[in-house]
């Protein structure tokens, strides 16, 4: 599979490139309309080598809830890979449009920490599409490498919904984890300031009229805050080699408020997002030390 070298980051053009292909006519137009689903094989994308700022992580640090240190957050390195997959999903030869694509799945693996001011490179790759019961998956597998090698490396599946496969896997399932009278308050603003950090300004993140428009009632919390948000929470009790996945459920509406859960397993921990009147899941996740 050849592999294709943009920049890293994911600026106006790119998501104005993701809207194309779902407006009337113009979605149909040669360079812009998608390629049919059968016989996609995949598609390979990377950037040019990119060094750990200081002050990148230590911005991204606050707005996640994660402690300063001279290590980046475990989630961190997901960002120098997001401008991947707005690429790949704004690629004409990937088949589904970008926009209405849901991320429903993400599992990290930390090898080692990585130090702020280390040299990586971050490649992004993503395969045929697989069944769903609610339509159809892509699993983008990321990794980035630094002198010594694989050091980081993650899976995010999305879900195009529309006709789904009954008898396919809805997803993976995580030990149970109550809530432990924690609440987090999140304002109205969260998606602003995460989207600032993080290059992801997807509408449905920003203001209510932009998030109606789109479907929803109000403006929701990027689902990988959300996963960032739980693992600041654990940091202190996460070795260096760790894997970390997470099903994102219900959206979390901004303003709003979450309650986090956490339970000990034999070799990590299982931990939750829910809404505190009802229970309701935004999020289940468990850790898995190396």
């Amino acid at each position: 599979m050849e592999t294709t070298t943009v920049a890293g980051s994911a600026g106006l053009g790119t998501l104005l490139r993701a809207a194309l292909p779902s407006l009337p006519v113009v979605g149909g137009l040669p360079g812009v309309r998608k390629a049919s689903p059968a016989g996609f094989e995949g598609l390979s994308y990377d950037r040019p080598p990119v060094t750990v700022r200081r002050e990148d992580v230590d911005t991204y640090a606050r707005v996640c809830g994660f402690p300063v240190k001279d290590t980046v957050p475990l989630t961190y390195p997901h960002l120098l890979a997001f401008g991947l997959h707005m690429a790949i999903m704004t690629d004409p030869a990937f088949p589904a449009p970008a926009v209405g694509m849901v991320h429903v799945e993400n599992s990290i693996t930390r090898h080692r920490q990585i130090p702020v001011g280390s040299r990586l490179e971050v490649g992004t790759r993503v395969g045929p599409p697989g069944p769903h019961p609610k339509g159809t998956t892509y699993t983008f597998a990321t990794e980035v490498r630094d002198d010594d090698g694989l050091a980081w490396e993650s899976t995010s599946t999305y879900l195009r919904r529309g006709r789904g496969d009954d008898t396919a896997p809805g997803g993976t399932s995580f030990p149970d984890a109550p809530p432990t009278g924690t609440v987090w308050r999140l304002p109205a603003d969260l998606g602003r300031t995460y989207a600032a950090v993080s290059g992801d300004h997807n509408p449905i993140h920003l203001y209510p009229l932009t998030a109606k428009a789109l479907g929803f009632p109000r403006q929701i919390a990027h689902g990988m805050w959300t996963k960032a948000r739980c693992v600041a929470a654990l940091e202190n009790r996460l070795p260096d080699a760790v894997r970390v996945e997470v099903a994102f459920k219900k959206p979390v509406l901004l303003p709003g408020k979450v309650a986090f859960g956490s339970a000990s397993l034999e070799d990590g921990y299982a931990f939750s997002l829910t809404s505190p009147g009802s229970r309701a899941p935004h999020l289940a996740g468990q850790t898995t030390s190396l």
